[in-house]
């Protein structure tokens, strides 16, 4: 009689041993897999002749990363790119009859025009979704924000007339109560929110450094 003898590259060969399709996230990321979970007011209890919760869950989430925002607005005829407010010379307005939509252009941000109302989550709990349990570290929440594409000019002057303003993914940092502002960074070609050392960034980027 002989014991089992473990193969030295067991590790190797499973790993070539593939079945078939998993549902296992392969994909590096930086957000954590609570925070694409959609809020929906369905009893946890089942009801006969509805579907289960995790089943409504799971569909609502696919249903809404098929949303793109670009694209409804541009189905409804907005061009993101005219939101901005930009700066602009008194002297050279073109006449009325150049002009296709309205004389006077853009001058009110949009933050006159948010409407929380509706909302599904509070801020506070749109960033406790970046906290994974059993963790003390707060990852960065997914979104979309309407950001200048050059950086550098759109620190300078964000109602420079020569920015180009596009939807873009970031990865939601923080938020400041006092100013009703988020705290965002854009997400580089892998879709992950890091630094320039090429670090996650956690908990706002404050470090204990500062």
């Amino acid at each position: 009689v002989t014991k089992f003898k473990m193969p030295s590259d067991f590790k190797g060969l499973m790993e070539k041993q593939v079945v078939g399709p998993s549902t296992e996230i392969l994909a590096e990321s930086d957000f954590p897999e609570q925070s694409f979970t959609p809020k929906l007011q369905i009893p946890f209890k089942r009801v006969p002749g509805q579907n289960p919760r995790k089943v409504e869950v799971e569909r609502r989430r696919r249903l809404y990363l098929t949303f793109d925002i670009a694209e409804l607005l541009a189905s409804k005829g907005i061009d993101s790119n005219q939101l901005m407010p930009r700066h602009y010379d008194p002297d050279d307005m073109p006449p009325i009859e150049e002009t296709k939509d309205s004389v006077f252009p853009i001058y009110l941000p949009l933050q006159v025009f948010d409407n929380d109302e509706f909302d599904c989550r509070t801020p506070e709990e749109w960033m406790s979704l970046g906290q994974e349990p059993g963790s003390s570290d707060r990852k960065p929440v997914p979104g979309k924000a309407l950001l200048p594409t050059d950086d550098v000019l759109g620190h300078e002057d964000p109602k420079s007339q020569e920015l180009i303003y596009k939807w873009i993914d970031v990865g939601v940092l923080d938020y400041d109560k006092e100013t009703d502002l988020y705290l965002v960074h854009k997400t580089d070609e892998r879709g992950l929110v890091r630094d320039e050392e090429g670090r996650p960034i956690l908990n706002g980027g404050i470090t204990p450094q500062g």
